[in-house]
């Protein structure tokens, strides 16, 4: 197949001061959970996507100096020659195959509460510490002599950048995270020198840092400065009127203009609160205002729309963070012309909660993210066929169907028996929710790749038991049989059934899926603390119903403060007159009436409810995999080598768990087993001399 003409334009070289990227596929920096501590995972993560045809790769944030930084979250850090070797190796990876290789120099500032190394946070005007956890810091005020330091700070970072083999460096202004924001915004600087007040005073600092640094790497390293179209925080904020104002004033001030848009929620909330391209207005015009080029955000995933954004000259270069970790081969499935090929991004913000968590990152579309080092897996290519010549995989929930997809792709006959009359499974019911349609990607993406093998047979209407399956002579069997949740109220709060009366209403997420609508008041108790119980809350209001949400958390939907959406579920429900009751749990479920306790003094009070949602945990459908284990010795007669128990079935969880367990099936199939030993690699800090 060959490229269509159409997307020619995103193939275009295209100029970054004295650098050349080969074409407009930008992969703008962006966190993956690894950073110092897993410098080689990283490096080959970003060494994919070189293969995959990026023009331009970026690393994470990456600490530029000790003074200022973030732990406990995990980025990158530079802070002396130490670290030149662990950046080089990353700046390696992404050149390997034509790319250009960028670093983006972060100097945390306000958000800096430098818990590790307990230096003073320093800021553009004292202030406290803005961060995730409102740590009780504060940061001094910048003096002259401080802000001489902090220049000669950058162009040492800069110099480093340099030795370890980097084309692009990108200063970071943006999401309020980066100590250039902090000047240009009337928020965060108040100082009444020279460098606050007006919006020249307030842009002195970068552009003297940008002359700075220009003058330190010569003229063979493109400079980019990643702004925020918008603070989105009133008038006090670096508002979009004077972004262009700044730009329009220091047009030719960096190589390129990286621009994003408000705070990191607002630059990357999710499907359910974002459309692609949805910073197209905040960015309209600005090409105008400059002669140089222009990349910005969308979570871009269509070729059509990436294309409009360059010919309706409104960008000149597609930056992508989460398209490029669902699929780190996206411009080269363009380029050949496999579009139906691409794993679209969803846009579940799992892969933001590998850096919320201080931990390894995953995607849901792609669960070789970040294990392209660990365990060597490939997103692309999958290990040779093992000695065996086929599997039987029971169930078409996420697990089940990439566990399909990558033993078919790895060669195996593969027979796909689903109960139902559906490719999905949980994927398939959440999809019609409400925000949730651009999640059922996972489930459209497999049952594509799927009906372009040969190899693989799906049946439906096959709910089997134990004595089929040993009856079929399948070699090895895999059972993906899903979960359903829970009734009874067992989760956190309850660790035994709750006492539910039986005259009351009570239902579970499953029900409403499945059409089964209360009406009237009813209460939701979500002790699950994810998104089901946000979602279903907008479900019942769109129902007619009167809605009041329970939870013993201090947040709705409190996990998701990980994916950058619990803001944004709050405000909605709270505007669409959801009554919700923090902090408090439910104790018993009467007839009419339900008893809620506070989760602090333990007192309780009744309130009247007509029905009651119990969003809490969930069961796994696991009952052909225990009665399949309990005539073990009838494996060996019906030619059965193994069977292994995935996904929600063995153990609920996000759905980017599930595709991770379908593939680590597919991927360990036949392979020598390797007892107690670690099944990933990790790199060990090397002791210091004493």
């Amino acid at each position: 197949m060959s490229r269509d003409s159409r997307y020619d334009i995103l193939f275009e070289p295209m100029p970054i001061g004295p650098v050349t990227a080969k074409n407009r596929f930008y992969q703008v920096p962006h966190c993956n959970g690894g950073g110092y501590r897993d410098p080689s995972a990283v490096a080959e993560m970003r060494g994919i996507k070189s293969q995959g045809g990026w023009g331009v790769i970026f690393t994470e944030q990456c600490e530029m100096h000790h003074s200022s930084e973030i732990a406990p979250f995990i980025e990158l850090r530079l802070w002396d020659d130490q670290d030149i070797p662990m950046i080089a190796k990353m700046a390696d990876r992404m050149k390997e195959h034509g790319a250009l290789a960028g670093i983006q120099l972060a100097y945390s500032g306000i958000n800096g509460p430098n818990l590790y190394t307990k230096e003073v946070p320093l800021a553009p005007t004292a202030m406290p510490i803005r961060t995730f956890t409102n740590d009780p810091v504060q940061a001094r005020a910048l003096d002259k002599q401080d802000i001489k330091d902090l220049r000669r700070w950058f162009v040492n970072a800069a110099k480093r950048c340099k030795l370890a083999g980097f084309d692009l460096i990108c200063l970071y202004g943006a999401h309020g995270f980066g100590i250039f924001q902090h000047f240009l915004s009337t928020a965060t600087n108040q100082r009444c020198d020279e460098y606050g007040g007006s919006l020249e005073n307030r842009a002195r600092f970068v552009a003297e840092v940008v002359e700075d640094v220009r003058n330190a790497v010569g003229d063979t390293m493109g400079l980019t400065l990643r702004l925020s179209l918008d603070e989105m925080i009133g008038d006090l904020g670096f508002a979009n009127s004077e972004v262009r104002d700044f730009i329009e004033m220091h047009k030719d001030l960096p190589d390129l203009w990286d621009l994003a848009h408000g705070a990191w929620e607002d630059c990357s909330g999710p499907s359910r609160f974002k459309e692609e391209a949805a910073q197209f207005d905040l960015v309209t015009g600005i090409k105008a205002l400059t002669s140089k080029p222009v990349v910005g955000v969308g979570r871009f995933t269509s070729p059509d729309v990436m294309a409009r954004q360059i010919t309706s000259g409104t960008l000149d270069f597609i930056g992508c963070a989460r398209p490029s970790i669902a699929d780190p081969f996206l411009p080269k499935k363009i380029e050949e012309g496999r579009i139906d090929d691409i794993r679209e991004c969803i846009g579940c913000n799992i892969c933001i909660t590998g850096d919320m968590t201080m931990s390894i990152s995953r995607c849901t579309q792609n669960p070789t993210f970040m294990e392209e080092w660990r365990k060597g897996w490939h997103p692309e290519r999958m290990n040779d066929k093992g000695p065996s010549s086929n599997v039987l995989v029971i169930g078409a929930g996420p697990a089940g169907l990439e566990a399909a997809r990558a033993c078919a792709e790895r060669g195996y006959d593969v027979a796909l028996a689903e109960a139902g009359q559906t490719l999905g499974g949980r994927v398939t019911k959440e999809r019609a929710l409400p925000g949730l349609s651009a999640w059922g990607r996972v489930v459209d993406y497999r049952e594509y790749q799927l009906s372009q093998k040969p190899n693989v047979q799906t049946y439906f209407n096959s709910e089997l038991d134990a004595a089929q399956i040993l009856e079929f002579g399948f070699e090895h069997i895999c059972i993906a049989t899903g979960a359903h949740w829970r009734a009874d109220g067992v989760s956190r709060q309850h660790v035994t059934p709750m006492p539910i009366h039986p005259d009351m209403t009570v239902l579970t997420p499953d029900d409403l899926m499945a059409g089964r609508m209360p009406s009237g008041a009813v209460t939701i108790y979500d002790d699950d603390h994810y998104y089901m119980g946000g979602v279903l809350a907008e479900l019942l209001v769109q129902n007619g119903c009167t809605v009041t949400l329970i939870t013993p958390c201090a947040y709705v939907s409190d996990w998701t403060n990980n994916t950058l959406e619990q803001a944004e579920i709050h405000k909605r429900l709270a505007l669409m007159g959801v009554d919700i009751q923090l902090n408090r749990g439910v104790t018993a479920i009467g007839k009419d009436h339900i008893t809620t306790n506070c989760t602090y003094t333990d007192l309780t009070r009744d309130q009247h409810t007509d029905a009651v949602v119990i969003v809490a945990s969930r069961l796994e459908n696991n009952a052909v995999y225990t009665d399949l284990k309990n005539r073990q010795d009838q494996w060996a007669d019906a030619g059965i080598k193994s069977v292994k128990l995935i996904g929600d079935a063995n153990a609920p969880g996000p759905i980017a768990w599930a595709t991770y367990a379908g593939h680590r099936f597919a991927r360990e199939l036949d392979q020598p087993d390797i007892g107690d030993a670690l099944p990933f690699r990790r790199e060990i800090a090397e002791l210091a001399r004493d």
